[in-house]
């Protein structure tokens, strides 16, 4: 009987003569989720018994979600892959990209999720940013999701490019018709989490979160409200102040409802660094002083910088000369941010 993983090993069983042909924690993690899925395996005393070695040594035993290899590219020395598979959160089929440095072949690594902003999919920045490079030298897994649910055929979900398809704003709707979808905060919070820990090597409760403007956002509310779950957190151009500009106060009003505002509050870091109680964490900004949206009043650092001193919460806005709102400017700095990430997951 021989169980394929997902790296080209086998687990084979020859009348209760089993091995297992590497050590590496991605097959071994393979293992385990093939043992949850396939209970006939329990048969053969042999793989009980590896099974349980694997158990007591840490390994990850979640039980294994279907994912679908679109695109697997060789990259930096690791590979750079796009997956697909049906979220029970989102209730669709969503996608989303994986770097795997040369070091997940043999060990079990941290990880860093990216969140893009407005109009962006899971491609834009494994293909703009040059993350992989300084990933791979600091041994990250990065794990960039799409931006929304697609192809759910709601009313309206493709009339704009600051609200619906490509603009999830990271929150938990609860108004229809796009509560049954857009819940992209439990999605990256959790079912993705849990999708990631259960496919790739990863070090289960070593991984931080990062984002660019929509997505900036979407890492900053991800970190206060889930205190403890990431060990960093850095925005590029971040939306800082969603209920005081126009891009947060038509999104919250879609998803959230135009007369819930309190309820927005919850959604807005510059709102919830006040209620902030866990572990020390430092929200790391960025910044460029050319940006048009930052002149138009969508972003407003200040607001949120002002709002960390107040609630006494640590902060650094980095703001940079003459750069804008582009993946050029991303470019020019993810360097700096993912050794600010790897600092925190040693």
């Amino acid at each position: 009987m021989t169980f394929p993983l997902f790296d080209g090993g086998d687990c084979v069983d020859n009348n209760n003569k089993s091995y297992f042909r590497s050590r590496s924690p991605y097959r071994c993690t393979a293992f385990i989720n093939y043992f949850i899925n396939f209970p006939q395996l329990s048969r053969s005393p042999v793989l009980f018994e590896v099974f349980s070695v694997f158990q007591r040594q840490g390994l990850a035993c979640t039980p294994m979600t279907a994912i679908s290899l679109i695109s697997s590219t060789k990259c930096f020395g690791g590979l750079q892959k796009i997956y697909s598979h049906q979220s029970k959160e989102l209730a669709c089929e969503m996608k989303f990209a994986v770097f795997l440095p040369a070091a997940a072949e043999d060990r079990r690594l941290p990880v860093l999720y990216w969140l893009s902003g407005l109009t962006c999919n899971e491609t834009n920045f494994i293909q703009k940013a040059g993350a992989q490079r300084y990933a791979a030298e600091h041994n990250l897994i990065v794990v960039c999701p799409d931006t929304s649910p697609r192809n759910v055929n709601l009313p309206g979900e493709d009339d704009s490019w600051d609200f619906g398809s490509g603009a999830g704003f990271y929150v938990d709707a609860t108004q229809e018709p796009w509560s049954k979808h857009y819940r992209m905060f439990s999605y990256v919070t959790q079912e993705l989490i849990e999708l990631i820990n259960g496919n790739f090597p990863t070090v289960a409760n070593k991984m931080s979160i990062a984002g660019h403007s929509m997505g900036g956002h979407g890492a900053l509310i991800c970190a206060l409200k889930n205190p403890g779950l990431y060990k960093s957190v850095s925005a590029f151009a971040p939306i800082s102040n969603p209920t005081r500009c126009p891009w947060g106060e038509k999104a919250f009003g879609g998803y959230l409802g135009v007369d819930s505002k309190e309820e927005w509050k919850s959604w807005d870091a510059s709102e919830l660094v006040a209620g902030y109680n866990g572990p020390p964490l430092e929200l790391y900004l960025d910044q460029g002083s050319e940006d048009s949206f930052l002149k138009d009043g969508q972003l407003l650092p200040q607001n949120l910088v002002d709002a960390c001193r107040a609630a006494q919460v640590p902060c650094v806005l980095n703001m940079r000369e003459g750069y804008d709102h582009s993946y050029f400017y991303v470019a020019s700095f993810i360097g700096e941010h993912i050794a600010y990430h790897a600092r925190h997951l040693q």
